[in-house]
């Protein structure tokens, strides 16, 4: 999820916290191999990290029927299109040479 253009402006404060030496060499290595920098690395894990674990423990709140709907839609069948085809008969990934 990127910042909305108001969160960019906001005023920026610090966060710190102790880190052993061999964490930092590699949160270093790993921003210089992305191309950021090193705050901006662990700002934006940090970020990520934060989301997923709030998405984790969002709960969706739906009556019975529509959560029977929203089984029978998972268990239909995809309609066949070209797009899914091509798809079908693409190696996987790990499949590749």
């Amino acid at each position: 999820m990127q910042p909305t253009k108001d969160t960019r402006r906001a005023p920026r404060e610090r966060f710190s916290i102790p880190i052993r030496a061999d964490d930092r060499s590699l949160i270093e290595q790993a921003a210089k191999a992305t191309g950021k920098t090193p705050t901006a690395f662990v700002r934006e894990a940090a970020r990520a990290a934060a989301e997923e674990v709030l998405l984790e423990q969002t709960l969706i709140v739906g009556s019975p029927e529509a959560y029977a709907a929203f089984l029978a839609r998972l268990e239909r069948p995809p309609i066949p299109n070209e797009r899914l085809r091509k798809t079908l008969r693409m190696p996987a990934p790990w499949e590749k040479s």
